[in-house]
């Protein structure tokens, strides 16, 4: 059974957030196309300074308008680069870092969500979980497939949480799996729903 335990970690206000139709996990790398004048100025603030913003899934609404309404817990993303090949188009790549809790938010004058949001605790590295070798073994094999670009490097094959976070956005899996896998904050215990899930699927 899925679960959701959130652990105690420093509060930042006023995160931008920018809710998409898909599930970003700490060490995803995404492509985005930004063309709305409320994330284009956010992508180029969060360059100028440095700062991060948070994705969330969401909940109810559309990525384009009125804002969103986003699940309550996702993960902050940092740009890694950036191309403006289209006037009034800007064109990043973002890596999840660690995720969140949104505590509260609220809408400013561009539409753009603003959110308080309480960190959740990084998990520790577990290198001897069930089934870890047999799921990444997978994901040596479909990498290359897939793209190394689409990854971000270390490739930590030996790291539960990092094996399943890769395998949760890679599968076929609906968006409220992968959001319900983002809450789960035991890497075993995720890795050991994917591995099941592989199993099953006839995967391994």
């Amino acid at each position: 059974m899925l679960s959701s335990l959130f652990g105690a970690g420093r509060a930042s206000a006023g995160v931008p957030i920018f809710p998409l139709n898909t599930v970003l996990f700490p060490g995803g790398m995404l492509p985005l196309k930004i063309f709305e004048v409320r994330y284009i100025d956010m992508a180029r603030e969060c360059l100028r300074e440095g700062k991060r913003f948070g994705v969330c899934l969401i909940r109810e609404g559309g990525e384009v308008g009125t804002p969103a309404v986003p699940f309550e817990v996702g993960c902050l993303a940092r740009i890694v680069d950036c191309d403006v090949e289209e006037l009034g188009v800007l064109k990043v790549r973002i890596e999840g870092t660690e995720r969140f809790r949104l505590l509260s938010t609220d809408v400013n004058k561009q539409g753009l969500i603003l959110g308080d949001t309480q960190r959740l605790a990084a998990e520790a590295k577990v290198t001897d979980a069930q089934g870890l070798s047999e799921c990444a073994d997978f994901l040596r094999k479909v990498i290359p497939a897939i793209g190394p670009d689409r990854f971000g490097v270390p490739l930590r094959y030996d790291d539960a949480s990092w094996v399943g976070f890769r395998l949760a956005e890679i599968l076929p899996l609906r968006n409220d799996v992968r959001q319900k896998l983002l809450e789960v904050t035991d890497a075993v215990l995720r890795l050991g729903i994917l591995h099941r899930f592989l199993r099953e699927q006839k995967l391994i």
